[in-house]
């Protein structure tokens, strides 16, 4: 499935006096993707927003998405364990992924908010950055969202979507959201059953769990 039939597409238009912005959209999802662009910074801390330290790149190991040709470099551990859970069931049930599309640890100081700091110690990876920039969004049919946080719930509440940033949200963005020696960690990790059929995420017990972590993630 192709990202630019479910999404707006931004055409520019000019005239005479000058340049102006114009959304058409293309089977776009129900709410218009909005977006505001924020200016890149220097991250200059030795720990990321989520508490982890910044790292070089002798320090993350480099992993591929079950079932796609996409690759990333990742803190090894549950880290990886948990990110790589999130990323073969975005691929399989969100959106597939392909060589390219999705980023992971980076050397690079300069972020567009604090939550990109995370690439920097191995614990994020964004999908597709450039079609999901800081300040956008809608971007996501409701049926996907519904997937996102159904998987969201799987990690037990270790992993946070990018989406849900009070402030600078980004839609691709997906993090550890505990600090390094948590024990909700590894038991996260540890609890993750062997991949196989995509689970119904309409059942009951599904629902209500999702919809628990939503509403306390929401709060922060």
């Amino acid at each position: 499935m192709t990202g630019l039939s479910r999404r707006n597409v931004l055409v520019l238009t000019s005239a005479a006096a000058g340049a102006s912005i114009a959304a058409v959209a293309v089977g776009s999802p129900a709410l218009a993707a909005r977006t505001a662009p924020a200016a890149p910074f220097r991250w200059r801390g030795s720990h990321t927003q989520n508490g982890w330290p910044v790292v070089a790149g002798a320090a993350v190991t480099a992993v591929g998405v079950e079932g796609s040709d996409a690759r990333l470099s990742l803190v090894p551990g549950a880290v990886t364990t948990l990110l790589t859970h999130v990323l073969r069931r975005f691929h399989y049930e969100v959106e597939t992924l392909v060589g390219g599309d999705v980023s992971g640890h980076g050397s690079h100081a300069a972020v567009a908010a604090p939550l990109e700091s995370n690439y920097l110690s191995g614990t994020a990876f964004a999908v597709r950055p450039a079609a999901y920039p800081v300040g956008s969004t809608g971007n996501f049919f409701a049926s996907q969202v519904l997937v996102i946080r159904d998987i969201l719930a799987d990690c037990n509440g270790v992993v946070r979507w990018g989406g849900d940033d009070p402030v600078a949200p980004k839609e691709g963005h997906f993090q550890i959201d505990v600090p390094p020696g948590d024990r909700r960690l590894a038991a996260a990790a540890a609890q993750l059953g062997a991949p196989g059929t995509p689970p119904d995420v309409w059942t009951p017990t599904r629902r209500n769990r999702a919809k628990t972590l939503e509403t306390r993630q929401h709060r922060r």
